[in-house]
Protein backbone atom coordinates (compact mmCIF):
# COMPACT_ATOMS: atom_id res chain seq x y z
CA UNK A 1 0.00 0.00 0.00
CA UNK A 2 0.92 3.46 -0.65
CA UNK A 3 1.16 6.68 1.32
CA UNK A 4 -1.56 9.12 1.15
CA UNK A 5 -0.36 12.27 -0.26
CA UNK A 6 -0.32 15.04 1.32
CA UNK A 7 -0.39 18.54 0.55
CA UNK A 8 2.29 20.67 1.64
CA UNK A 9 0.67 23.97 1.18
CA UNK A 10 -2.32 22.86 3.83
CA UNK A 11 -2.11 25.15 7.35
CA UNK A 12 -4.40 24.35 10.41
CA UNK A 13 -7.81 26.24 10.73
CA UNK A 14 -6.69 29.32 13.30
CA UNK A 15 -8.27 29.48 16.83
CA UNK A 16 -10.65 32.35 15.66
CA UNK A 17 -12.08 30.33 13.10
CA UNK A 18 -12.21 27.02 14.93
CA UNK A 19 -14.08 29.25 17.80
CA UNK A 20 -16.15 30.98 14.88
CA UNK A 21 -17.21 27.32 14.36
CA UNK A 22 -17.93 26.48 17.31
CA UNK A 23 -20.08 29.26 18.11
CA UNK A 24 -21.90 28.41 14.55
CA UNK A 25 -22.56 25.28 16.03
CA UNK A 26 -23.80 25.81 18.99
CA UNK A 27 -26.58 28.67 17.95
CA UNK A 28 -27.15 26.09 15.45
CA UNK A 29 -27.94 23.20 17.91
CA UNK A 30 -29.74 25.91 20.37
CA UNK A 31 -32.27 26.26 17.97
CA UNK A 32 -33.08 23.14 16.62
CA UNK A 33 -33.41 22.29 20.15
CA UNK A 34 -35.75 24.97 21.00
CA UNK A 35 -37.94 24.17 18.49
CA UNK A 36 -38.07 20.74 19.52
CA UNK A 37 -39.22 21.93 22.91
CA UNK A 38 -41.70 24.14 21.26
CA UNK A 39 -42.87 21.42 18.69
CA UNK A 40 -42.92 18.69 20.89
CA UNK A 41 -44.60 20.02 24.68
CA UNK A 42 -47.91 19.67 26.06
CA UNK A 43 -50.48 22.35 23.73
CA UNK A 44 -47.18 22.90 21.53
CA UNK A 45 -47.08 23.43 18.05
CA UNK A 46 -47.40 20.09 16.84
CA UNK A 47 -50.79 20.14 18.41
CA UNK A 48 -52.04 23.17 17.38
CA UNK A 49 -51.13 22.63 13.55
CA UNK A 50 -52.70 18.99 13.94
CA UNK A 51 -56.02 20.75 15.87
CA UNK A 52 -56.08 23.71 12.88
CA UNK A 53 -55.28 20.93 10.18
CA UNK A 54 -58.50 18.75 11.43
CA UNK A 55 -60.71 21.36 12.15
CA UNK A 56 -62.14 21.82 8.48
CA UNK A 57 -62.09 20.13 5.28
CA UNK A 58 -60.78 23.20 3.41
CA UNK A 59 -57.51 22.84 5.77
CA UNK A 60 -57.07 19.80 4.39
CA UNK A 61 -55.65 21.44 1.33
CA UNK A 62 -52.98 22.54 3.53
CA UNK A 63 -50.74 19.68 3.44
CA UNK A 64 -49.72 18.88 0.02
CA UNK A 65 -49.32 22.59 -0.54
CA UNK A 66 -46.44 22.81 2.41
CA UNK A 67 -45.20 19.25 1.01
CA UNK A 68 -44.99 20.92 -2.34
CA UNK A 69 -43.48 24.22 -0.90
CA UNK A 70 -40.66 21.71 1.00
CA UNK A 71 -39.94 20.21 -2.27
CA UNK A 72 -39.46 23.48 -4.18
CA UNK A 73 -37.72 25.12 -1.66
CA UNK A 74 -35.13 21.68 -1.38
CA UNK A 75 -34.99 22.12 -5.14
CA UNK A 76 -34.00 25.18 -4.89
CA UNK A 77 -31.73 25.02 -2.14
CA UNK A 78 -29.81 22.28 -3.40
CA UNK A 79 -29.63 22.76 -7.25
CA UNK A 80 -26.21 24.14 -8.57
CA UNK A 81 -26.21 26.74 -10.56
CA UNK A 82 -23.82 26.17 -14.38
CA UNK A 83 -20.10 26.66 -13.64
CA UNK A 84 -20.19 28.17 -10.34
CA UNK A 85 -20.70 26.85 -6.39
CA UNK A 86 -23.81 28.42 -4.94
CA UNK A 87 -24.20 29.76 -1.74
CA UNK A 88 -27.72 29.04 -1.51
CA UNK A 89 -27.46 25.91 0.68
CA UNK A 90 -25.68 27.59 3.39
CA UNK A 91 -29.28 29.83 3.93
CA UNK A 92 -30.72 27.23 6.32
CA UNK A 93 -27.42 27.25 8.16
CA UNK A 94 -28.34 30.86 8.71
CA UNK A 95 -31.74 30.31 9.53
CA UNK A 96 -31.11 27.87 12.37
CA UNK A 97 -28.27 30.43 14.28
CA UNK A 98 -30.95 33.16 13.93
CA UNK A 99 -33.72 30.69 15.46
CA UNK A 100 -30.37 29.79 18.10
CA UNK A 101 -29.89 33.52 18.89
CA UNK A 102 -33.40 33.99 19.49
CA UNK A 103 -33.62 31.21 21.87
CA UNK A 104 -30.48 32.04 23.31
CA UNK A 105 -31.90 35.55 24.21
CA UNK A 106 -34.98 34.35 25.76
CA UNK A 107 -33.07 31.60 27.45
CA UNK A 108 -30.86 34.80 28.97
CA UNK A 109 -33.56 36.82 29.86
CA UNK A 110 -36.59 34.68 30.48
CA UNK A 111 -34.94 31.29 32.11
CA UNK A 112 -36.80 29.49 29.48
CA UNK A 113 -37.45 28.77 26.27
Amino acid sequence: MSKPVRNPDAKPESLLATLLAGLRLGLMLLGIIGIAVHLFSDEGWLDRAMAWIFSGTWTLLAVPTAVLGAYLANRWLTAPKRGELSKRGDLPLYLMMGVGAFFLFRLLSTGGF
